[in-house]
């Protein structure tokens, strides 16, 4: 099959970002994103919400990412489109406008899976994105899902650890609410955490065997501690906020951290390329890097725009799975809880 002006449109919409982007041969052209604030009211995303604001979104948000792109809808040769993990109401939104538009339009219609595109966003095609060399160890962090992936191939890939219950951005912004910060809490913290001293205070790593991942007993060991420190002191917080956040985050990078030595050595493996909008963490970013000269590993770290839920992640799987032909039929349906 030719490589020769392959335009393919990503549709992502798993949670609560409306997302579409045009690749030309892995290349991106338009990466639009509408988010939604009404979610910030309630201290998470209101999933009835979400869905309602995708239905407004997603066709003014697919055409200005043909019109950002420079091309009509007849330019395209598919339409990728997130299948899941995710809302599934969200999901259903996107799902139904890919299957209708790459119908009407009698083109290959391509389901993509959300956390498999996180991983790929690798691969886009950048001038100054190197990127991983296959076999890699991929982690993929956000607010909804902690793994570590075995990545043999585009399509080969393993998960050989995850976490037993909540994932590592819910373990910030759950932190976050304890403290009284907005929804999503994660920036804020990290912001904080920059002016704090990461080891004014200790909190318990919690012990999980193997590359498992658990965030549940620190999220409870940080609001007790909380509660006891503010019985003594009601000022406690607002007056250690910035050292509490660096201690939180401190402890998270370290579980992380810790989890991947343990999978470079039962692998062997010492490529290691981070995806997921937790991933956009300065203090993560940089424990990763400091690896490098620690422990030996090569790293590799997404563009900002390609971290957190975005289309080009969608569009470029979508124009990996062209290549290779594997289309969908047009009664696939949406998974909330779809597998690597």
């Amino acid at each position: 099959m030719t490589t020769e002006n392959i335009y393919i449109l990503g549709i992502e919409s798993s949670c609560d970002d409306t997302a579409a982007s045009v690749l030309l041969n892995g290349r991106v052209l338009s990466n639009v994103v509408a988010s939604q604030k009404i979610h910030e009211e309630y201290g998470g995303v209101v999933p009835e919400l979400a869905s309602r604001a995708h239905q407004k979104n997603i066709v003014p948000v697919v055409a200005q990412a043909l019109k950002k792109a420079g091309i009509t809808k007849n330019e395209l040769q598919a339409v990728a489109f997130t299948r899941g993990p995710g809302l599934m109401g969200s999901l259903l939104v996107g799902t139904s406008f890919a299957k209708s538009l790459a119908f009407g339009l009698d083109i290959p219609l391509i389901d993509v899976n959300h956390m498999q595109a996180h991983i790929l966003a690798h691969f886009i095609e950048e001038a100054d994105f190197t990127k991983p060399p296959f076999p890699f160890l991929a982690m993929t962090i956000s607010g909804g899902h902690t793994q570590i992936v075995e990545v043999s191939s585009y399509f080969d890939l393993k998960v050989i650890g995850e976490t037993i219950d909540d994932a590592v951005g819910e373990a910030f912004d759950k932190s976050g609410k304890i403290l009284g910060l907005g929804y999503p809490a994660g920036p804020e913290i990290d912001k904080r955490a920059k002016l704090g001293n990461p080891k004014a205070f200790k909190f318990t790593k919690p012990k999980v065997d193997g590359l498992n991942f658990s965030f549940s007993g620190l999220k409870t060991g940080i609001l007790y501690f909380v509660q006891r420190e503010t019985k003594a002191n009601p000022n406690f917080v607002e007056e250690n906020l910035n050292d509490i956040c660096a201690s939180i985050q401190y402890t998270i990078i370290g579980i992380l951290i810790d989890k991947l030595k343990l999978a470079t050595k039962q692998t062997g493996i010492n490529h290691i390329a981070i995806g997921g909008g937790v991933s956009a963490n300065s203090g993560i970013r940089q424990a990763l890097k400091d690896g490098e000269q620690k422990f030996g590993w090569t790293t590799y770290v997404p563009k900002f725009e390609y971290t957190t839920d975005n289309a080009a992640m969608i569009a470029i799987v979508g124009y990996l799975k062209y290549l290779e032909g594997h289309f969908s039929e047009q009664d696939i349906t949406a998974s909330s809880r779809l597998k690597i």
